[in-house]
């Protein structure tokens, strides 16, 4: 291999290693704090399949809090109707609803101040998009005009969020 190669494979591998980003924290004791305590109380044995729990103690930039917890048996999860998910997760599925919903927790609560922003659309493609996330409860009205998370989807949202994250 001549020098230009090397030097070219060298960059190849130094491009790689900075677009995979920080190296993960080494896993010390107590760090699965939760997992450990769910497994704890659902056990994975040959006569059980554990469970899934997500939960988030969270401030909003609007400085409101929600603390939440939602689990599932595996075998609940397993046995379920995976399809009835489709229409929750097609309406996250556009990325001005993403962001109609970044900006409703941030605090713009009104059709008119969601129209303000820059790249979101006419005022009847938010209509639109609001109604597809109403219909699939990540939204819901409390007077006329104003639109809100519901207090219970909030930390779910963040977790959908999260999971949706490339893993590093």
């Amino acid at each position: 291999m001549d020098l230009e190669e090397r030097v070219a494979e060298l960059e190849r591998r130094l491009a790689a290693l900075e677009s995979a980003g920080p190296p993960a924290p080494p896993v010390g004791e107590g760090d699965f704090w939760a997992l450990d305590a769910l497994k704890a109380r659902y056990p994975v044995t040959d006569d059980a399949d554990g469970a899934v729990l997500f939960t988030g103690a969270v401030r909003v930039p609007t400085g409101h809090r929600y603390e939440w917890q939602y689990g599932l048996l595996t075998e609940t999860v397993f046995e379920g109707d995976w399809s009835e998910a489709a229409e929750s997760f097609a309406a996250l599925g556009h990325p001005v609803r993403l962001r109609l919903l970044r900006e409703i927790v941030g605090g713009r609560r009104t059709a008119a101040d969601l129209a303000a922003l820059d790249d979101i659309g006419t005022t009847g493609q938010i209509y639109h998009h609001l109604r597809q996330l109403t219909g699939a409860g990540w939204l819901h009205t409390t007077e006329r005009g104003r639109y809100e998370v519901p207090a219970g989807r909030v930390v779910p949202l963040l977790v959908v969020l999260t999971a949706a994250r490339p893993v590093t």
